[in-house]
């Protein structure tokens, strides 16, 4: 945890995101380490778990991390964690709460309550459009002899 707070302070002193970092491990060893970089990157989803899930990915050359566990600064957003479940991350050590987070601006609870379903005012609107259109891509991966299950 504490090679994720200083990854975080880094980004901090460089204004490149808010106060979060992230860090993955695989058999004792540093895998990926990364701090916020929304403002810099200009990228809403540059955040510092998912950042540390795609080098983790990349450099062990696989889209599953499930023999590694991840350190991050803060409770993950609800992007963040269905990214850390997408990866199949072992397991998820965070530090601060998203309590913690929202008392300092970053207030994910709208999105947790639009997901849980209690709530009716959502910031998008969803509408299913063109349905026969896409239904075939999703007969041809059915049928895909050498497709790669994720």
């Amino acid at each position: 945890m504490a090679l994720a707070v200083r990854e975080a302070f880094r980004g901090l002193r460089a204004n490149e995101g808010g106060p979060f970092g992230a860090v993955i491990v695989r058999n004792n060893k540093v895998i990926a380490q990364a701090h916020n970089r929304v403002v810099k990157a200009k990228d809403p989803t540059a955040h510092a778990e998912l950042l540390a899930i795609r080098m983790a990915a990349q450099k062990l050359g696989r889209f599953h991390l499930s023999d590694c566990q991840m350190y991050s600064t803060c409770e993950p957003c609800p992007m963040c964690l269905a990214a850390v479940h997408w990866a199949k991350l072992k397991k998820l050590y965070y530090g601060c709460t998203r309590q913690d987070a929202a008392r300092i601006g970053f207030a994910d609870r709208s999105i947790y309550q639009v997901f849980r379903g209690r709530t009716v005012k959502s910031r998008v609107v969803l509408e299913q459009l063109g349905r026969r259109e896409c239904l075939p891509l999703f007969k041809a991966w059915t049928g895909k002899p050498d497709k790669v299950p994720y």
